[in-house]
């Protein structure tokens, strides 16, 4: 069953529970669902959830992608598929699809996002997308394992690096706590 309104407007709700100073950053996803937004697709370009990785190796370093398109190291992450049937399940399809670690040797470390990042991202002609929002669904997952193969059509390189290196300050100070 796909991913509902519901799922992400319960997921949402338990994370501002943690995290009730971050209601006002978010406030738009609620609106969205209110107004009977398909945030679960990516066709919706007032905004749409997606689902993000923070995979933890044993030595506190975290697994950053380079992203083809945008040129940036990332964590893994993507949008949303019509057989994901949780946000956690789909980041952890994600990692696995950009990384080719298996679900297997991926340990979450809980049910509930460690983060929620609001980010613009830009315009792509080729893909005929106006630029829009994505609300990345964040969660920590640990492995022993190493990359096993990239998907060379969204990643072009993959590298373990310390937690304390996280350029989102809230998510680096939630990282690094969860690791301790």
């Amino acid at each position: 069953m796909p991913i509902t309104a519901e799922h992400i407007r319960e997921t949402l709700d338990e994370y501002l529970d943690a995290h009730p100073d971050e209601k006002w950053r978010l406030a738009s996803i609620p609106e969205l669902l209110d107004a009977t937004a398909d945030l679960a697709g990516r066709k919706e370009f007032r905004g749409h959830v997606t689902a993000g990785a923070i995979l933890a190796d044993p030595a506190g370093r975290v697994l950053h992608v380079k992203h083809r398109a945008l040129n940036r190291w990332l964590l893994p992450g993507g949008h949303l598929e019509p057989d994901d049937t949780s946000l956690l399940a789909a980041a952890q399809r994600e990692l696995t699809e950009e990384t080719g670690i298996t679900a297997s040797v991926v340990i979450p470390a809980g049910h509930r996002p460690v983060h929620i990042d609001a980010h613009h991202i830009p315009a792509n002609p080729a893909k005929g997308e106006p630029d829009h929002r994505h609300f990345d669904f964040r969660f920590l997952f640990r492995t022993s394992a190493d990359v096993v193969d990239l998907q060379t059509e969204e990643v072009t390189a993959a590298a373990w690096r310390y937690a304390d290196t996280i350029e989102n300050e809230t998510l680096r100070t939630r990282v690094l706590v969860a690791l301790r």
